[in-house]
């Protein structure tokens, strides 16, 4: 089978073959499944640590309860987002040495197991063991995914077709809303087993992508250094261990750059993805609605929000194209902290803005992270792309994944999780610094 990057003579989305398509549908199922396994942890974290930390299921929580809730939460989602950071960059560096391809089935292996295996918790210490090596493979699968698509594509619709292999992170949480939906009534560990579903992407993977030229090209050029050849000047550069490579002076800036924009674009989402259905449900538990009878408001809460991102995601593509990549972050990032502020910091009801504001909030929230699969690559070279992709969002995730414990703790402070959650949505000032310090890689092509 002819590689990715071969592109026939057409005009349109006809340019992109359909092996690039394969791909795409890949990692896109990949990132879908990915994401739904990743949501259903916020989805149920309420009943499940009501019942390992032994609190009553029918009465309201006291404050001291609450406040174990935040703070054991919280310790939870840090697990997770830890593992998550360092899955991206520990399964980047495999990417880089031994192939996308074979470090994608690791990854997905990883994540599905260990999903459902949280359905099987017995205390906080076990759900937390399995939440981190869950989170490992999560964090690898995109951050291994997006090189290989960028490595696939043309040119041409490079940032629509990545942006739109995004929007997997909305419908995902979409899904595993639906899916809490239909399942969250007989249990939170019922929840926890849809977990399994990604391992069938493993038969597809294994079985029909490949390696894309680009990589190929690095590990030949590798192979013949090795053996003696000389095939250019900077051969002792590029044959230095791919992690130091990031803080050469001919990626330093960028890998500045990518960092910044990862701590903006997790803190403002984390706290929300991880606390909004506590928040939705608190929320309708003011109109007298709770347990079971508010599970249909916190997954159609989670669904549209959901809708929004979709949307937003998608979108991306087409305004990097139109504006260039650094623009359209910028905007995104603005776009965030006003739809955070007015659903958080105004609104002190669900109905009737909420579910209008929420669609809102999760287009610009959710869709700037296209330009995780759409400006990242363009920043790096192909022999370290994969791992300063896993980096920077990694070592961004490593300091985010204390926010969701921050904003745990801060709720005795502010008295809500919603102002804690509006306030984290400001720090996506992280992001429009990075675009001020960033370059325009509109135009540029992906670097070799």
């Amino acid at each position: 089978m002819a590689d990715s990057s071969a592109v026939v003579q057409a005009t349109g989305f006809r340019a992109v073959t359909r092996y690039q398509w394969l791909v795409f549908l890949v990692v896109w199922l990949g990132w879908t499944l990915d994401a739904a396994d990743f949501g259903l942890f916020s989805l149920v974290l309420k009943p499940a640590l009501t019942e390992l930390l032994g609190f009553p299921t029918t009465a309201a929580l006291d404050p001291g309860q609450l406040a174990l809730l935040g703070k054991t939460g919280g310790l939870l989602a840090m697990t997770g987002l830890l593992g998550w950071a360092f899955g991206g960059f520990f399964f980047g560096i495999i990417a880089d040495y031994i192939g996308r391809v074979r470090a994608l089935v690791f990854s997905i292996a990883l994540y599905s197991v260990f999903t459902a295996l949280q359905g099987l918790s017995h205390g906080v210490w076990d759900f937390a063991i399995y939440r981190f090596i869950a989170g490992l493979g999560t964090g690898a699968e995109l951050m291994v995914g997006i090189p290989l698509l960028a490595e696939t594509l043309g040119e041409t619709h490079r940032a629509k077709i990545a942006a739109v292999m995004m929007t997997g992170g909305a419908l995902g949480t979409f899904i595993g809303a639906w899916a809490y939906g239909l399942v969250g009534g007989y249990g939170w560990r019922y929840v926890f087993f849809l977990g399994v579903a990604p391992a069938l992407i493993l038969m597809l993977v294994r079985r029909r992508v490949m390696e894309p030229d680009h990589f190929n090209a690095v590990r030949q050029r590798r192979v013949a250094v090795n053996s003696g050849q000389q095939i250019a000047h900077d051969d002792h550069k590029f044959m230095q261990f791919v992690p130091l490579q990031l803080f050469t002076a001919e990626n330093l800036r960028s890998t500045i750059v990518g960092m910044l924009f990862g701590l903006g674009s997790l803190l403002a989402i984390w706290t929300t993805n991880i606390w909004l259905p506590t928040i939705l449900s608190l929320m309708v538990q003011k109109s007298g609605i709770s347990g079971a009878d508010a599970v249909p408001f916190v997954s159609h809460g989670i669904m549209i929000w959901s809708l929004g991102g979709i949307a937003g995601y998608i979108v991306f593509g087409f305004i990097a194209d139109l504006l260039g990549r650094r623009a359209t972050i910028a905007l995104y990032s603005i776009g965030t902290m006003a739809a955070g502020g007015v659903l958080y910091l105004y609104l002190s009801a669900y109905q009737p803005w909420y579910p209008i504001i929420l669609p809102i909030f999760g287009f610009f929230v959710f869709g700037t992270f296209s330009g995780f699969a759409v400006y990242l690559p363009e920043l790096f070279p192909t022999q370290v792309r994969a791992t300063a992709v896993g980096f920077t969002t990694g070592s961004a995730r490593i300091i985010t994944s204390f926010g969701p414990l921050v904003a745990g703790l801060l709720v005795s402070t502010f008295g809500s999780f919603n102002k804690v959650a509006g306030y984290f949505c400001f720090l996506a000032l992280f992001s429009i610094i990075a675009v001020l310090l960033g370059r325009e890689t509109k135009d540029s092509g992906l670097p070799r």
